[in-house]
């Protein structure tokens, strides 16, 4: 089945959205490879897309006054793509869990296997009461693909810490904030790579974020990055863990945990 981004109806409903292309320019660092928020921006994309193909995108969404928020999201990079690798980007629903529609992604390489897993958890909010709602109504007309599990150990639900220290600040400006009005779920992704030493990020191979998104951050708004150091001792640690908090009028907006394997 052919999936097109510029017609995501075009091949009717499928229960798997699918796109094949190259790794381009813009999605690498000077290791040659996939950065981990360019991961996060084809998850977005393919998800995108296929909702519109499955009849709830953002317009259908819309006229029934209700919107997707993603809440929470786990990735495993188990290798990282190279520059003009060809590649399989993958999105598919996956069932519900309590107020979360869960949702599935893999990237597979020209052998069709699975180089970065993941699984997201979204919830559904209603524009006019600003509240969640069950998922239920959406997903009844959703395909289920049982079976079908890119990554079971997520999307984890991550505690406060409070051994955290402070490394810079952001403001939402321009290029931060989506249609949505509030900073994009991509962004936020840069802006824990940016908190961290990039030799540390061009050195990894492996690697696995699992991240909250537990407030909209909205633009022009400051934001305060806070990280600290996990213990990563033990039989298949990472060379390097880290903890992050984004803090909006000393509010948590976002919660993350990164491993990385060099």
């Amino acid at each position: 089945m052919i999936c097109d981004p510029a017609n995501p109806r075009a091949s009717g409903p499928v229960s798997v959205w699918q796109e094949t292309f190259p790794v381009r320019f813009g999605a690498i660092d000077r290791s040659d490879r996939m950065t981990l928020s360019e991961v996060f921006r084809f998850f977005q994309e393919a998800a995108i897309s296929h909702a519109e193909n499955l009849g709830v995108g953002r317009e259908d969404m819309t006229r029934i006054g209700q919107i997707w928020i993603l809440s929470r999201m786990s990735v495993q990079i188990e290798r990282r793509p190279s520059y003009y690798e060809t590649i399989t980007v993958r999105s598919w629903p996956r069932g519900g869990e309590k107020l979360f529609a869960l949702r599935d992604y893999d990237i597979r390489d020209k052998d069709d296997i699975p180089v970065v897993r993941a699984r997201s958890g979204w919830i559904i909010i209603d524009l006019e009461k600003r509240r969640p709602l069950r998922p239920q109504s959406v997903m009844d007309r959703l395909p289920m693909n049982e079976g079908l599990d890119a990554l079971t150990s997520g999307p984890i639900a991550l505690s406060e810490r409070n051994n955290l220290q402070k490394t810079g600040e952001r403001r939402a400006l321009y290029t931060d904030v989506d249609y949505n009005g509030h900073v994009n779920n991509v962004r936020y992704i840069q802006w824990i790579e940016d908190a961290l030493d990039s030799e540390i990020l061009e050195k990894a191979n492996r690697m696995r974020l699992d991240i909250n998104y537990i407030s909209e951050i909205l633009s022009n708004s400051l934001t305060e990055i806070f990280i600290a150091p996990i213990d990563n001792s033990g039989n298949n640690s990472p060379n390097n863990a880290f903890a992050f908090e984004g803090r909006n009028s000393n509010q948590a907006s976002f919660r993350a945990e990164l491993g990385l394997w060099e």
